[in-house]
């Protein structure tokens, strides 16, 4: 996968410090906009890790805050670089970039396979049957991005973990045609024999459950000044939650999810009873 940083994943490094040196300053959002002469609707954007904030704004920023910090021009310079992604033509909205660097992905999904999981065939039918028109050359690179994606959860220097829980009824969905699909679910009971990788169902005869508001995606990290990162995808777009609190009622409803789920051993079972069924 290559050693290259992240540029997202430092973006929200370098916001979190910005954000946390100014605090201990003592010094208002406004105050400090108007020492660097920006308004505080830009400076907010910056200290959330949504705009950038280049060598010589940091440079300015240190010399108001009083604090000399070295990581601080290193993460700027880091974040000012092309992700791997940018290659591919993918314009990264915060979680290709965070994924990247994240030790371990816990993925609750309604009504299809998680990307992480998909073959090639079953992520080509879902984008071409999505609500945005690709041309062949933007389906190739969405898919060669997410197989280069995927290459994480066997990488032997940095293997991502996955946890993944699926509703049943993405299990029976038939997504580009039965052949298609079975070989899908051959494939989740292959990577569930993956030492990293964790996959359990939330069966039919389950009725409700906590997860039927919707998918989502939380993201951990190695060290612990970077906090969980909570990903939840609507029709038009996606929500980013970065709120303690919020990040961890979804990560009760996760563990909540995984207790009426069916054990990983059993999960695997009932995927190979619906590919038996195709």
């Amino acid at each position: 996968m290559g050693t290259t940083p992240s540029p997202t994943f430092r973006r929200r490094r370098l916001a979190k410090k910005l954000k946390a040196i100014r605090k201990s300053t003592g010094m208002t959002l406004a105050e400090a906009a108007l020492a660097l002469y920006k308004q505080p609707s830009a400076l907010s954007r910056i200290e959330k890790g949504r705009a950038k904030a280049d060598v010589h704004l940091v440079r300015s920023m240190m010399d108001l805050y009083d604090v000399r910090d070295d990581e601080l021009i290193e993460l700027a310079l880091q974040a000012a670089k092309p992700g791997w992604w940018v290659r591919y033509g993918i314009r990264d909205r915060g979680y290709i970039g965070l994924e990247t660097e994240a030790t371990e992905v816990l993925s609750s999904q309604l009504v299809y396979i998680p990307g992480l999981l998909q073959t090639e065939a079953y992520m080509r039918a879902l984008f071409a049957s999505g609500k945005v028109k690709r041309t062949k050359k933007q389906l190739d690179n969405d898919v060669a991005a997410r197989l280069y994606r995927q290459r994480r959860i066997t990488d032997e220097d940095s293997a991502l973990r996955l946890h993944a829980i699926i509703d049943e009824s993405a299990l029976r969905k038939l997504v580009g045609g039965r052949k298609i699909m079975r070989d899908q679910l051959d494939h989740v009971v292959m990577m569930a024999e993956v030492d990293n990788v964790t996959v359990q169902v939330l069966p039919d005869a389950l009725g409700a459950h906590d997860g039927m508001d919707g998918a989502f995606t939380i993201l951990r990290f190695a060290e612990e000044q970077d906090s969980d990162f909570m990903y939840v995808e609507y029709t038009t777009g996606s929500i980013h939650v970065e709120k303690d609190d919020e990040v961890a009622e979804g990560k009760l409803v996760f563990d909540g999810l995984c207790e009426q789920a069916l054990s990983p051993k059993d999960s695997v079972a009932l995927i190979e009873r619906v590919a038996a069924q195709l």
